[in-house]
């Protein structure tokens, strides 16, 4: 079992990287057989990506879909191998609508480092 407090920084170093668009920063964190399970896909566990070659390409189509994706209002919760982030999700996707929803991710790490992350967004319906 990892010490929590490392597997705690982890997650708030994590936000920060997403945050400044790092995608090597963000792998950095990442086992090479991790596994991400993305909000939306065709699939009822979103859009899964196993390894960190698919995890970084998921990854890059985030920022591509989002360009300016912001985490925001989190806070992060260990017990032992297993982490919950919270926070706010805010950007604009290239035809300028613009995003905000509260989501958090569900996380496993192995050794330091996350071997899966599982993502959830509120569905936010426009009045």
């Amino acid at each position: 079992m990892n010490e929590p407090g490392a597997n705690l920084a982890t997650l708030k170093a994590l936000v920060e990287a997403f945050n400044a668009h790092d995608l090597d920063l963000i792998m950095s964190f990442f086992a090479v057989d991790a596994v991400l399970e993305m909000p939306r896909g065709p699939d009822p566990w979103g859009r899964r990506h196993v390894g960190a070659a698919a995890i970084r390409e998921g990854l890059r189509s985030r920022f591509e879909g989002l360009p300016d994706v912001h985490y925001g209002d989190d806070t992060h919760y260990v017990d032992g191998d297993m982490g919950i982030s919270q926070w706010t999700v805010t950007g604009t996707t290239p035809s300028g609508e613009p995003i905000a929803a509260r989501g958090c991710d569900f996380y496993s790490f192995r050794g330091g480092k996350v071997v899966k992350k599982d993502s959830f967004w509120k569905i936010v319906e426009k009045a």
